[in-house]
């Protein structure tokens, strides 16, 4: 629970990108003691800021429309439709440092682009200006449906 008495704000893909609230960046105590951290799966894009006296990276908002527009640069070859619109893209963990983690799935685990895609994804938001680094995780669940493309890829699709 939040202290402020406000629900979280959860989203299952990362077509939202969410700023973490101060009480969710650093542990707060209970009354008994035990500290207590912000849940690890709420797509959280983090504001902080680096105080290492390095370059500042690009404002995380920045960095958000810049990794959604290269994610819509790649593709399954078998779809034509981009996998940010196709519902791949699970989250997107943008922290101030510069530090993306991705978590994404594929159709199916069967996939024949399953060895080429992921590194695909994690080479292309490496070379967007203030990335640091970038880090790419295959996951199965929730597993992938057709209901998680947007209306724009089933129109493309003529899924509508």
């Amino acid at each position: 629970m939040h202290g402020s008495g406000e629900a979280p704000q959860k989203t299952e893909r990362s077509k939202g990108f969410r700023t973490m609230n101060q009480d969710e960046i650093e542990p707060k105590s209970t009354t008994e003691g035990t500290p207590v951290s912000s849940p690890q799966d709420t797509p959280v894009v983090s504001a902080e800021k680096s105080g290492s006296g390095e370059a500042e990276a690009p404002p995380v908002q920045e960095l958000e429309k810049k990794i959604t527009d290269v994610l819509r640069t790649c593709y399954d070859p078998e779809i034509p439709v981009n996998i940010y619109e196709l519902g791949l893209i699970y989250n997107v963990d943008v922290q101030g440092s510069g530090a993306v983690n991705i978590r994404m799935t594929l159709t199916s685990p069967m996939c024949p682009v399953a060895e080429s895609l992921p590194p695909e994804v994690e080479s292309k938001v490496r070379s967007v200006p203030g990335v640091t680094s970038a880090k790419v995780e295959v996951v199965w669940e929730p597993p992938w449906t057709p209901a998680m493309m947007s209306e724009a890829a089933k129109l493309q699709l003529n899924m509508m």
